[in-house]
């Protein structure tokens, strides 16, 4: 398998065409996979935002008052209020927010980034990335595009490339009702191929100023398994966050 990024990409503004920017830079195959930063396709359809856009309610400014206490620096509650704005779930308020989007990723500040937004103060994640990568994916020679962020995770250091929107394939690789080596058969292995894919092109994209948004994996092959459309867990058998309502409601 090889993994490479695609150069010379300029700086995406709205309104820019990313397959046509894309196709001009790289050739590629149908089984290429085609990893796309969510910042670009954010810049591309215009969400970014400026602080001025999000006046503070009561509940916004109630929360910045308690971030300011806990971190000891000033938290503007317009940006709380576009966190709210962007959330359907706020399930850890204090010492930062996590929340849901509205599309079902969990994430600090519900991904809103403060870097890299040259046309606003902010730069929010696409409304619906998987119709962004079907959009994308519709225009290029590529079957399979992601749209890619990075995160922290639970108990570890550190943040990763994980994928929050998909186009061309499944997001897990299901191994159940297959055998190990011992003849054993699997009864709960989904492997999660769309944040391990998504993982290895932030490798090489990276988190600064490299001007690299866009990295193409090639002679990924699925093999014989089945597929998962599963991804962003259900509640349902969501155990941590289970648990985080109830320590929140305590």
């Amino acid at each position: 398998m090889e993994v490479f990024v695609v150069p010379d990409l300029p700086e995406v503004r709205p309104g820019h065409d990313l397959a046509a920017l894309i196709r001009e830079r790289v050739d590629l195959r149908p089984d290429d996979v085609v990893c796309v930063a969510s910042t670009v396709v954010s810049k591309a359809e215009g969400r970014s935002a400026d602080l001025s856009a999000f006046p503070a309610g009561p509940r916004a400014r109630e929360v910045a008052a308690t971030l300011t206490e806990h971190a000891g620096e000033e938290t503007d509650p317009r940006f709380v209020q576009a966190v709210l704005e962007e959330s359907v779930e706020v399930l850890i308020q204090t010492p930062f927010l996590l929340t849901e989007t509205r599309f079902g990723h969990v994430g600090v500040n519900a991904g809103i980034d403060r870097s890299n937004a040259p046309d606003g103060d902010l730069l929010l994640l696409p409304e619906r990335p998987s119709e962004s990568a079907e959009r994308i994916r519709e225009r290029l020679p590529a079957d399979r595009v992601l749209v890619t962020d990075t995160c922290g995770r639970p108990f570890r250091e550190g943040q990763r490339g994980v994928a929050i929107g998909w186009a061309g394939l499944a997001p897990g690789r299901d191994w159940r009702g297959e055998t190990d080596r011992d003849g054993r058969e699997l009864g709960v292995a989904v492997e999660n191929v769309a944040d391990e894919l998504a993982a290895a092109a932030n490798l090489l994209a990276g988190e600064g100023d490299g001007g690299t948004p866009v990295v193409v994996v090639r002679g990924f092959e699925w093999g014989d398994h089945g597929e998962s459309d599963a991804h962003f867990r259900e509640i349902e058998t969501d155990v941590v966050r289970r648990a985080i309502r109830a320590w929140s409601n305590e």
